[in-house]
């Protein structure tokens, strides 16, 4: 831990840029893409330099190429006969652009300075998302001029992510406060950024948080009676956090009204926690028994959705994605595999959870030690028992795609700078 808190010798090397652009652009939208587009020329002017032939040296490589084809596999087998073919087809074609995004990590990051590096940036990245969405909650007004409204989102405008993907990024952020600071700056970075995830109103990143924050808890607790200790602590400050926010905030007001629909003991409650996805996973279900070997084709999710749903359904009333259209997503991971890409997809999904985390127990400890903070993170974003954003749409799916280079590139960096490559 020590080791990858000191102050890299040389900051921010110029080959690490291209990686940085994707986490800094992220509040903007789709022009996180400058970010894989910049890695894509990177690649080819490593490649120029040395030669093909480097690429297979690596193991990180050998793992991201496994683990990207069981991603794109999954939606190229289920593109032949989709639904929309066109949509599902562009879809495989632009899933390509992960393989130089994420083989440009692998190769720049190969010793732990750099990536260390990378740590810090999102860290502080994470850390100017939260101070921006403070400033909203004080005042009203964040960095981008946006009205607070309804939601909180600071630097991410109108976007409804934000929360989301505050959450997921939170380990980053701890993981560097507990590094400088101890287990008290632990604390106060886990309140700070508490506030703005319970206020963004997103209830799948309040599940994430809970996540990250039992994972470093386990940590630092290294016994079971300071893990409950550490455990009724956390129960406190939330319970503390909420009182505020319950108070102060009239969308979190009404999120926490509709969750605790859920102890009604009806189906209506139940749906009514669920922001209605009770209703969108039902037609999901009935989409995935009609075609369970390959699905309906990836991202044909919204356009097979009014076939399979009663005529009354609500969002085929409101058509939110367009006319002519259903819900956009599952809004669940594994709902959103078997209705795209049926059981074969979720076999490849599986196949390559499984080898993700034989990589990772035949490692040393050193090495898994030095991924932690982005296994943390790809293990909130993956939790199975949340709702969650689509997975092949083109944001979070580049946020999934980077995360997944990094892990990748951290479980074999060398304890040594290496610039071979830049």
């Amino acid at each position: 831990m020590a080791s990858l808190l000191a102050p890299p010798r040389r900051f921010l090397r110029p080959s690490i840029w291209p990686l940085l652009l994707v986490p800094v652009l992220l509040p903007f939208g789709r022009s996180s893409e400058l970010g894989t587009l910049a890695c894509v020329i990177g690649l080819l002017v490593l490649v120029a330099r040395s030669g093909w032939q480097g690429l297979h040296r690596w193991p990180s490589t050998s793992l991201l190429m496994v683990l990207l084809s069981a991603y794109v596999g999954a939606a190229l087998f289920s593109a032949p006969d989709a639904l929309v073919p066109a949509k599902s087809w562009s879809t495989v074609a632009s899933l390509l652009r992960y393989l130089p995004l994420g083989l440009y990590a692998c190769l720049v990051l190969r010793d732990e300075g750099r990536l260390r590096v990378v740590y810090l940036v999102v860290a502080v990245l994470v850390g100017v998302w939260t101070f921006a969405a403070w400033l909203q909650m004080l005042t009203g007004w964040n960095m981008r001029g946006a009205t607070t409204g309804v939601y909180l989102t600071g630097m991410f405008g109108d976007d409804l992510k934000f929360g989301p993907t505050l959450a997921v990024l939170s380990p980053f952020a701890l993981w560097a406060v507990r590094g400088r600071w101890g287990w008290r700056g632990l604390l106060l970075a886990f309140v700070l950024l508490l506030g703005p995830v319970l206020l963004a109103g997103a209830r799948s990143a309040w599940l994430c948080y809970a996540l990250v924050a039992l994972v470093f808890a386990w940590r630092e607790a290294a016994s079971l009676r300071r893990f409950a200790v550490l455990c009724g602590v956390g129960l406190i400050l939330l319970a503390l956090a909420g009182g505020v926010a319950w108070k102060t905030s009239a969308r979190f007001d009404a999120r926490v009204h509709r969750t605790l629909a859920l102890f009604q003991g009806s189906e209506h409650g139940l749906d009514t926690a669920l922001t209605g996805r009770l209703d969108i996973w039902r037609t999901t279900v009935r989409m995935i028994a009609a075609h369970p070997f390959n699905g309906v084709g990836v991202r044909g999710f919204r356009y097979a959705y009014p076939s399979y749903a009663p005529a009354d359904d609500h969002f085929v009333m409101i058509e939110p994605c367009g006319p002519g259209q259903g819900a956009c997503h599952p809004h669940q991971l594994v709902l959103e595999v078997l209705a795209g890409t049926g059981v074969l997809g979720l076999l490849l999904w599986l196949a390559a959870s499984a080898w993700a985390i034989r990589a990772w127990r035949q490692v040393c400890e050193g090495a898994r030690r030095q991924a932690f903070p982005v296994t943390v993170a790809l293990a909130a974003m993956l939790f199975p028992l949340n709702t969650h954003l689509a997975f092949y749409s083109a944001w979070w799916g580049l946020l999934f795609a980077w995360l997944l280079a990094l892990w990748c590139a951290a479980l074999y960096a060398e304890a040594k700078n290496g610039d071979a490559v830049a």
